[in-house]
């Protein structure tokens, strides 16, 4: 754990007693340390291309004043920049009146190690196994022209200390390993991509049979791909498959569950709480607390401990995401949602794992039951509008289904709609609930932070999927 005042001139006690100062007048309010390392080592055309090293110390100090929010950051941790930006706080709030609110409940669950992802393996290891992956993927198919792989890993250590002393603290490994292979035969070029990460070491990832297999799921993508012919266009039956897939649920309908949206009433469920707003059977939950995920974490940025939040129970809208800042003016309670990308950048509420929770169909049962529609495997880039929930998605690999079974790979598939309807149109929802494997990044306001998705199959009813068939 960094000592954040151990080379500064800036005393703890100093630091506190600026921090009380500043905030004493304020509805809320912190000083966010964080000390953050990261590494990225690419290896692409058979060679390493590139491998950087970086590390960045800073604060961000933050006064809340109903629902103004103050904002001063500074890389250099120092008695002259934490009281400067105390300065510019002030002079931004120079109404407020508040009363501070300092409870914050305590958790001493952690739900990943300790440790630093990047110094526990050399980086001659690191770049030794990237040349293995190199080469086991061009032994396998004359048809590789190009092979991507990629480490990139970050320890990022964080204090939170709130007016009073209060001081909260959390370290948060992270790691990501990623293959693209590209394929040409007669002429056509396709690509598959895969990759696996989350808040462990790189050997928890990284024996012999999951790179391999990390490999090899790339290669399969890319032979689909090779295979596929132009999708259909039109209105139809789409079936989901577990997993990956549940971006869409993120994306479509989980940014419309933040907090902020719902409190400014831009969201399309603003005010939908206790209604039902999806089908019987669909349950989704956001949940920060599953050990060694992407998007898990042990305290939020504000010092708020995590939690599993229901969501939608049922068909039926339970609760929103929450940081502190739009749970009390909502007169409601912080969930544990408030993320920032680092110091630079203030709290908003954001997903951590997005999940849709098991029913009691199978994939086969969904399958079964579709005349003429679309199996979707896994998701490529996508777009959405907040305030409506309509988006648009692209398959990056998908199946016809005709008469009740899967077809062939089909290229080019987009699905569009828009979240509300969509949650109304499941009418299966399956057994098998798969996380993603953990190379989610999600952004909002310009901010990215690392998140997760899970869902089972489903079937959806009605959903209009756009195609390249002519």
């Amino acid at each position: 754990m960094s000592n954040f005042f151990e080379k500064s001139d800036l005393s703890r006690s100093e630091a506190e007693n600026i921090i009380s100062d500043t905030l004493k007048k304020c509805d809320d309010g912190e000083l966010y340390l964080e000390n953050s390392k990261s590494e990225n080592i690419l290896l692409d055309d058979n060679r390493i291309k590139n491998s950087s090293y970086s590390s960045d110390l800073g604060f961000g100090f933050r006064a809340v004043s109903d629902e103004v929010v103050a904002y001063s950051h500074s890389n250099e941790i120092s008695k002259n920049s934490l009281k400067q930006s105390s300065e510019n706080l002030r002079s931004t709030l120079k109404s407020a009146k508040g009363t501070y609110n300092k409870s914050i409940p305590k958790s001493n669950k952690r739900y990943y190690e300790n440790i630093n992802p990047i110094e526990e393996k050399t980086l001659n290891s690191k770049i030794k196994i990237l040349n293995k992956v190199n080469e086991y993927l061009r032994s396998k198919d004359n048809n590789i022209k190009q092979v991507t792989a990629n480490f990139s890993g970050e320890q990022k250590s964080i204090e939170i200390i709130r007016s009073g002393g209060e001081s909260l603290t959390d370290v948060r490994p992270l790691i990501r390993f990623n293959v693209s292979v590209m394929l040409e035969k007669n002429g056509r070029k396709e690509t598959g991509v895969y990759g696996i990460g989350g808040r462990q070491s790189y050997d928890s990832y990284l024996k012999e049979d999951n790179w391999k297999n990390v490999c090899d799921e790339a290669l399969r993508i890319a032979s689909v791909n090779l295979e596929s012919k132009p999708a259909p266009a039109g209105e139809m039956k789409v079936v989901l498959g577990p997993g990956w897939p549940a971006i869409l649920i993120h994306e479509a309908i989980g940014h419309g569950l933040e907090g902020d949206f719902n409190r400014k009433k831009t969201s399309a469920f603003h005010n939908l709480m206790g209604q039902k707003v999806a089908s019987e059977g669909v349950t989704i939950i956001d949940d920060g607390t599953i050990d060694n995920r992407r998007g898990s974490l042990t305290i939020d940025d504000e010092g708020t401990p995590t939690e599993k939040t229901v969501l939608i129970e049922n068909g039926i809208l339970k609760n929103f995401m929450q940081d502190r800042l739009n749970a009390r003016l909502m007169k409601t309670k912080s969930t544990g949602s408030g993320r920032r990308e680092n110091y630079r950048h203030i709290v908003l509420p954001r997903m951590r794992n997005t999940m849709m929770l098991n029913g009691n169909q199978t994939q086969e049962e969904m399958i079964k039951s579709v005349d003429k529609g679309i199996f979707a495997v896994s998701f490529g880039g996508g777009q959405v509008d907040i305030t409506s929930g309509k988006f648009v998605f692209n398959c990056t690999e998908a199946y016809e289904i005709i008469n009740g079974k899967i077809g062939s790979p089909i290229k080019g598939a987009t699905l569009i709609g828009d979240g509300p309807s969509i949650l109304k149109e499941v009418s299966m929802v399956g057994n098998d609930m798969m996380l993603d494997p953990g190379i989610g990044t999600c952004g909002k306001a310009g901010q990215g932070v690392p998140v997760g998705v899970a869902q089972p199959s489903i079937l959806i009813n009605k959903m209009t999927v756009g195609g390249t068939k002519l």
